[in-house]
């Protein structure tokens, strides 16, 4: 009998249970790393070239969506209609699905897009003023980053079409980055394999993200067209989103046309809190799907962090600390500590199956058709933390400097992946990054100028996080749990797709480099970010800090403030506010999604209140279809702006 969950986690939604006897199939695999394949090419292609939607940035893996929107309403349909049994199961379909959401996650934001500038940025441009010849350079592990001057001129400015890519340049430094994310990977995959019974079968956490796919493909095997496509509701809400959508498109084709306004600001105590009343689709239709304590908490405290924040600002009580471009001090401090809670009551809610989970390494038996055996996933784990850990250690950082990064890192993936899981944001960032809160935590004297400067490149893995594995990692074995049988085939699948999206955007990003010039692709891909490892550094470097203590106070004060939320959740029934929303509050994202989450509440308040469970059910497809639409909308207007030349039409997909 499983034990009972704390009322902190506890969710008010519907779980399906329902398994499904074909799933990581060699077709699906196939099909899968085909698509990967796909995305790994046209998602460069569609942001860079064409400078248009982005369907690589978010953690919600938008190109994910589509391709799944387009697979079962043409290649499904057609393979149903010659022979019903050709048709992809329901657990074929999940299967591609997981696959193409970890591929999406890699080409642009996710890894490609940070990683080639940021290992070529600091030569190409180094000035006089900035110093990072002196700074910079003497401290670089050669092996780390990409030290040939004219392939980096000729990468950033390009040589012309079918230029050839200078291979010896290049192999030596994306080596070493190939091994450090195969650590990487391999640490997560382990990680969120090890939690995944705990949040999908102990908690039940709702997993809104993965509600979409899993209504798109419910039954699909048993006729033409899937019976979500047959709702009227679903099409219904899914107009919303492409009407006002196609207006905005159109409105780039001809200016003269009105362009529908979907954002605007409030000006609240004298322009001290500035609020974004944007309306975002995308969260409209996830947020529906979350319990109203929860989404009521999540605008509530978002609203609390404006006022805290406007009205330190004006009284210039703000912590001032430069700890970078991604770490806001204070705030970002706080939310530090509200994850570092998160993160350890999560592991303390799941000490029986950690228990389990340890026991199961020490005397395996069968799996029991389990994703990969328990002893695979702490092994896994281990030897990717470890293998990270010396990576860093051979870069320059100091060894228990690097550990102390890769326990922050982990944690903090752990605590975002946590709060996309049960709150179904579209992707959530943190307000202070590893990298900025370990300069204020240990002080530059104690990393050195060599430790300095190898803790600026942990920006390409762990520094902008608006796109990061762990959230469709999370997603991709929540859906595993609906295949029945013996599922590591699916794991085998999820790293085939990353391997495949990793080399071939990589490659693709190169060519396109190389013919276009990087410069000329994505600016702030290939400007902004490309110089931000040294500019942090350089910064660091010229104004040295010791350890920050006003920072380990306001650390403190998130922890402290997120113990007292969750006893009280625990201790009082009446206790109207769920925690989550105080960790998610301080994400800049929320900036932009927060009125969104608002307007869901406010709707689902109405259904319960006047047409209970029964109309809130019968009115899921239609915020299914909002969800939906907003990604549809930017996809196919993506496939129509290829046709028609038409470069910068750019939709929001988060």
């Amino acid at each position: 009998m499983l034990r009972r969950i704390p009322a902190v986690y506890r969710q008010r939604v519907g779980h399906h249970d329902q398994t499904t006897g074909r799933g990581a199939t060699g077709r699906a695999l196939l099909t899968g790393g085909l698509l990967a394949a796909l995305i790994a090419i046209g998602v460069p292609y569609g942001g860079m070239v064409m400078q248009g939607s982005r369907l690589g940035l978010s953690s919600a893996t938008p190109a994910a969506f589509f391709l799944l929107f387009v697979l079962l309403l043409t290649v499904q349909v057609g393979l149903g209609a010659v022979r019903r049994e050709w048709a992809f199961g329901r657990g074929e379909l999940l299967t591609i699905f997981a696959m193409m959401a970890v591929a999406t996650a890699i080409p642009t934001r996710g890894v490609v897009g940070m990683l080639l500038p940021m290992i070529t940025g600091t030569f190409y441009y180094a000035t006089p003023e900035n110093q990072w010849a002196e700074l910079i350079h003497p401290h670089l592990a050669d092996w780390m980053v990409v030290a040939d001057i004219e392939a980096i001129r000729d990468f950033y400015e390009g040589v012309g079409r079918d230029a050839p890519i200078p291979w010896d340049a290049w192999l030596v430094p994306l080596g070493h980055w190939l091994a450090f994310y195969a650590a990487f990977y391999l640490a997560l995959i382990c990680l969120m394999n090890i939690l995944r019974r705990q949040w999908v079968d102990n908690e039940r956490l709702a997993y809104p993200l993965a509600q979409v796919p899993l209504a798109m493909v419910q039954d699909a095997e048993e006729s033409r067209l899937a019976p979500f496509f047959r709702q009227r509701l679903v099409w219904l809400g899914l107009a919303v989103p492409f009407v006002l959508g196609s207006l905005e498109a159109l409105h780039h084709y001809f200016p003269a046309m009105p362009s529908p306004v979907l954002e605007t600001r409030l000006s609240l105590l004298r322009q001290i809190v500035v609020l974004r009343l944007d309306i975002n689709f995308l969260m409209l239709g996830f947020a529906y799907l979350i319990g109203v304590q929860l989404s009521f908490s999540l605008w509530v405290f978002y609203l609390l962090h404006a006022l805290q924040e406007g009205l330190l600002h004006s009284l210039h009580l703000q912590h001032t600390a430069e700890l970078g471009t991604w770490s806001d001090a204070g705030m970002g401090h706080q939310m530090i500590g509200a994850c570092a809670v998160l993160v350890i009551y999560g592991l303390w809610t799941a000490r029986a199956h950690l228990a389990e989970v340890g026991r199961r390494f020490l005397r395996p038996g069968k799996d029991e058709g389990e994703m990969a055996s328990y002893r695979f996933s702490v092994v896994g784990l281990v030897l990717g933390t470890a293998g990270m850990v010396v990576w860093l250690w051979q870069s320059g950082l100091p060894i228990w400097i690097a550990a102390l990064v890769v326990v922050v890192a982990l944690g903090l993936l752990v605590a975002l992946t946590r709060i996309i899981a049960e709150a179904g944001t579209p992707t959530i960032t943190s307000g202070m990054i590893p990298a900025g809160f370990t300069v204020g935590a240990v002080g530059v004297p104690a990393l050195g100028a060599p430790g300095m400067v190898a803790l600026s490149y942990t920006l390409v893995w762990v520094g902008d996080l608006l796109v990061f594995m762990t959230a469709p990692l999370a997603n991709s074995l929540r859906l595993g749990s609906e295949l029945a049988g013996d599922r590591r085939r699916l794991l085998w699948g999820l790293a085939a797709a990353m391997l495949i999206s990793l080399v071939l955007s990589t490659w693709y990003t190169l060519h396109l480099a190389y013919t276009h010039g990087a410069v000329n692709l994505h600016r702030q891909y290939f400007s902004t970010f490309a110089a931000e490892p040294s500019k942090f550094a350089a910064q660091q470097l010229l104004h040295p800090t010791g350890p920050d203590a006003i920072g380990w106070l306001w650390t403190g004060g998130g922890a402290l403030l997120m113990s007292a939320l969750i006893g009280a959740r625990n201790h009082w029934a009446w206790w109207p506010l769920h925690p989550l929303g105080f960790a998610a509050s301080m994400a800049w994202v929320m900036n932009h999604i927060w009125f969104s989450i608002f307007l869901a509440w406010f709707v689902k308040t109405l259904v319960l209140r006047f047409g209970g469970a029964a109309l809130y059910h019968k009115t899921v497809p239609f915020f299914l279809g909002i969800a939906l639409g907003q990604i549809v909308t930017a996809g196919i207007w993506l496939i129509v702006d290829g046709f028609t030349g038409m470069v910068g039409n750019r939709l929001p997909v988060y």
